[in-house]
Order: C-alpha cells, then sequence, then structure tokens
C-alpha cells in the first residue's frame, strides 16, 4: 500500500489550487494552455517554496493523473486576502452535508478507460469554495452576452444575477448592452433579481447582442474605469477567445478582476463539455418542422419535404432531431459528404423511397453540403462580423436540385416541401431541461469568480460540472464522428445510405 505523507487537512486553504492540489498528486504533468505540451513544473506554496510528498518506499507516485489547471487571482496577486465563504451561514445550504467543494475534487475528461490506461486528464470540479476572494459589498459584477441567438440565454442571465445576489450579497452588477462593444460605447444597465425575475420566459437576450466589436484594450480600460472586478461573457468560440484576451490584459495590469465565460451555441459544438445550453430546446422545436414536414408530403403523392436546421460546422441538431422524429428518411449533416447521381446516390435513395412510401423526409443542416453549392453558384467569400464563412442556401439548392431530376430525367412530378424553422428556433426561449442547466452553469461561473478563478469557462465534463481552461474549449469544434455508435444509431434508424466506403474515412476511437 502506498502512502503520502500530506493529507488535505495539512495543507492551508488560502494557498493557491495548484500549490493545494499537487500537494496531494505531487510530481503532476501541468497541460501548458500555450503549447499543450506536457511539461513538469517544479510546485511551489505562497511563500514560493516546494512542495514534495512521497509514498512509503520513497517514491513520488505517477498513474498518468494530469490537472489542466484554470488561472487564479493569487497567480499574480499573492498577497491577496481570502476571507469565509457566505454560504456557511446560508439558510439555503443548512442541510447540506458537505457545502464545499474540496481543493482536491477532479472531473475526469475520459471515463471510459481500460484497466492498465493511464488516469488522463482532469478538470477542476465547479461549485462553492470554503473560501472567496471578494468581499461581497466590495463586488462590481458584469453580465455581456456577445454573437447569435440562442435558446436559454435569459435565463443564465437571470440566474447569474440571482445567484451574486441571493447566495453571495453582491447587489452591484452591470448589464452590458449590446455586445463587446457595450463595454467602451457606455451601454449599461443596473440588474438586481426583480428587473430579471421573469426574463426566463422569453427569447433573444435581455441584454442585446452584436458580433464583433471586441477591442481588448478598450474594454479593459472601462471595466478599470468602472471599477468592474466580475466579467461574466456568454457567448461561443468567438466571444470566448475574446474572454481569454481580457483576462490575460488583466493578469497584465495586476487587476483584480475575475474573467468567467459561459459557453453559448445553439449548434452544440464547443469542445470538452457534454452539450451547449440551448441545444435541447433546438432539438425538441425542430420536431414541429419535422412532424409539419411529414404531414405535408403524406397528405400528396410523391411528396418529398426538405427541412433545413442550424448547423454550420456539426450536425448535431440534425442527427439528434432525426434520431427523435423517426419520420425522417435521410439526414444529411457537415462531416458527411454525399452525392446525388450515381448508384449509391441521394437521386437513387428518393427515387426508392417514393417507390416504396409515396413519399420522404430529409432533413437537412445548413453547413451540409456546401461544395456542391458552391460550384452551381459561384459565390463571393464573405464573411459575417465574427468571421464566419457566409453560407449559401443548400436547401433551396437541394429542393431545386430534386425537382429538376425527377422531372426532367425520371419524368415523374414531385411534390416538394421546404421548411427553414432556423430563426424560429433559436429566438424561442428555453424549455425545462435546459432552463435547469442554465442555471447550473450560472451559478457554477458565480462560485468559479467568487473564489477568485479567472480565466475558465464552465460546462459539463461527463455528467459533472467543471471549470475549463478557455483555450481548450476554442482550440477545436465538437463534430459529430462518422465512426461513432451514435453516427451509426441514425443510419440504422433512417436506413440511408452512408455515401462512404470504410476506406474512405479515417479511423478513430469510437465513443459509446
Amino acid at each position: 500500500m502506498m502512502e503520502l505523507s500530506l493529507s488535505p487537512s495539512s495543507i492551508p486553504i488560502s494557498t493557491p489550487f495548484k500549490s493545494r492540489t499537487f500537494a496531494l498528486y505531487p510530481n503532476l504533468p501541468i497541460l501548458n494552455s500555450k503549447s499543450r505540451n506536457f511539461l513538469w513544473k517544479p510546485l511551489t506554496s505562497r511563500q514560493n517554496r516546494p512542495i514534495r510528498a512521497q509514498t512509503s518506499n520513497g517514491t513520488a507516485p505517477n498513474d498518468g493523473f494530469v490537472l489542466e489547471d484554470v488561472p487564479h487571482l493569487t497567480d499574480f496577486l499573492p498577497a491577496l486576502p481570502s476571507y469565509p465563504n457566505p454560504l456557511q451561514s446560508s439558510q439555503a445550504y443548512a442541510i447540506v452535508r458537505e457545502t464545499f467543494v474540496r481543493p482536491e475534487d477532479v472531473v475526469a475528461e475520459k471515463i471510459v478507460v481500460q484497466k492498465e490506461s493511464p488516469r488522463g486528464i482532469h478538470f477542476r470540479r465547479a461549485g462553492p469554495r470554503e473560501k472567496v476572494y471578494f468581499k461581497s459589498d466590495e463586488v462590481r459584477a458584469s453580465i455581456v452576452t456577445c454573437g447569435g441567438l440562442c435558446p436559454g440565454i435569459n435565463t443564465v442571465i437571470r440566474e447569474i444575477v440571482c445567484g451574486l445576489n441571493y447566495m453571495y450579497g453582491v447587489e452591484d452588477i452591470l448589464g452590458i448592452e449590446g455586445g463587446y462593444r457595450g463595454f467602451y460605447s457606455k451601454n449599461t444597465m443596473q440588474l438586481t433579481p426583480k428587473v430579471v425575475n421573469d426574463i426566463h420566459k422569453r427569447g433573444g437576450t435581455f441584454l442585446r447582442t452584436s458580433r464583433g466589436g471586441h477591442d481588448t484594450s478598450k474594454i479593459v480600460d472601462n471595466i478599470q474605469d468602472r471599477g468592474i472586478n466580475q466579467v461574466y461573457i456568454i457567448g461561443g468560440d468567438g466571444t470566448q477567445k475574446g474572454a481569454a484576451l481580457i483576462s490575460k490584459e488583466v493578469e497584465k495590469r495586476g487587476l483584480q478582476v475575475s474573467v468567467a465565460g459561459i459557453p453559448k451555441t445553439i449548434d452544440n459544438d464547443i469542445a470538452v463539455i457534454d452539450k451547449s445550453f440551448g441545444f435541447d430546446t433546438a432539438v425538441e422545436e425542430a420536431q414541429r418542422a419535422i412532424n409539419a414536414a411529414h404531414v405535408e408530403v403524406e397528405s400528396v403523392e410523391n411528396g418529398v419535404g426538405i427541412v433545413k436546421l442550424m448547423g454550420r460546422y456539426s450536425g448535431f441538431i440534425a442527427t439528434f432531431a432525426t434520431l427523435a422524429s423517426r419520420d425522417v428518411d435521410c439526414c444529411l449533416i457537415p462531416e458527411s459528404p454525399f452525392y446525388l447521381e450515381g448508384r449509391g446516390g441521394l437521386y437513387e435513395f428518393v427515387g426508392e423511397r417514393l417507390k416504396e412510401n409515396g413519399h420522404m423526409v430529409i432533413v437537412l443542416a445548413e453547413g451540409a453540403g456546401q461544395d456542391y453549392v458552391s460550384q452551381d453558384l459561384h459565390p463571393v467569400d464573405e464573411k459575417d462580423a465574427s468571421g464566419n464563412r457566409l453560407l449559401l442556401d443548400v436547401g433551396l439548392w437541394l429542393s431545386h436540385k430534386i425537382k429538376e431530376h425527377f422531372t426532367n430525367v425520371k419524368k415523374m412530378a414531385i411534390n416538394m416541401k421546404y421548411i427553414d424553422p432556423t430563426y424560429m428556433i433559436r429566438a424561442i426561449p428555453s424549455n425545462a431541461s435546459d432552463n435547469i442547466y442554465c442555471t447550473l452553469l450560472a451559478q457554477s461561473a458565480v462560485h468559479g469568480a467568487m473564489a477568485g478563478y479567472t480565466g475558465f469557462t464552465v460546462g459539463p465534463v461527463n455528467s459533472r460540472h467543471a471549470y475549463i481552461p478557455i483555450s481548450r474549449v476554442t482550440e477545436t469544434q465538437n463534430t459529430v464522428k462518422l465512426t461513432d455508435r451514435m453516427w451509426a444509431r441514425l443510419l440504422a434508424s433512417t436506413n440511408q445510405p452512408s455515401f462512404l466506403n470504410s476506406d474512405e474515412v479515417i479511423p478513430e476511437k469510437v465513443d459509446q
């Protein structure tokens, strides 16, 4: 049996997390947020003394455990004082057995492992800490929303405000209006629980939004001028990259400002976390459009319904909506190339389904087939303010191609029904499931900021909420893996062709 000479109780709570955690797990590799390479770093306490622990036989344990850490204010403000967490006297938490997350609690990135495999990458578990680094009456928090709309934004705003006020007694909370530009264009409103009381019942964002407008220097100047010391940033990939820049500039200036990101994308394409808020609502609302298409095509002869759903680079909404519906005959997503003509092509499959059932429904992600569309339409390479390439309407293009083929080549009349509910879906309020999820995200972000963490984003990893370095969720996009069982389940459900041969895909590790 291997025993460590240190125990959690022997480590001061005021010690920064890097020191506290690695005192329990000495000589563990830290993943560098810039290079993402495994580096061995000396461990130091707040007094800059090495902390070492050994097993009973004098050797350091090494089981492949890696903690991907997030920054803490004490990393660059070592003399920052800490205070008892107000939750200690909270009526709501009075009966909770363990009110506070232990310093050594972590969340594993991978939970399906083999007997001899290393323990792998872990993230800091989210939740309230025993010590906080802000006095409640000295907190001036700000909330900003950026990028496109998504169900649940207003719920996140509401729960950040209520969490700060009800749990920590914070009363000075600013809403930054109109995205990042609002910081330096002086657009703000005072937020209280009463002001945000029923905003979760509305779609959109109570604070309004915009794309682009990020100027790190101007934003941090304004944060400094206004005396803001907590910044909550709700947005997608580009927004979170901006949050990382703000966090670095704050550290460079030595400001006591916590920067917390809440990842937002309706497409569910954020890496590491289980899913993004608003996704469940989008999949549920998509059922109405799919059902409408099915009713339409079932009521006519040779009816073909095409439903275009959101999914610029990732086809999760289309995939999950298809699996939930059972009325879909074919699902086309950006990750899976398809072809129209020839054996095994889409035209052949449409013909077979019409012959068999007299109708069919196709669900199409907006980013699917863009290469084919561009060959026909020769588009100008334009981008929006967030830097995203403007997509061509693949739904209209595919509707025209199918109708043209069967009318001119097969001499068959087609009743085409095209439905595009994308903006209707993203503008609705979040459903019950997403409302609960948004509450957990918001409260986790509040706990993290009050505990002095910064430059982090929050989200569930294997159903446990964690604090994740922003660089991890922005370095790559989450996509549907064609070699996973989830896509195989969809193919089995629709019985559609895969449009691929086994030697045309790169083998990947299969997930459940």
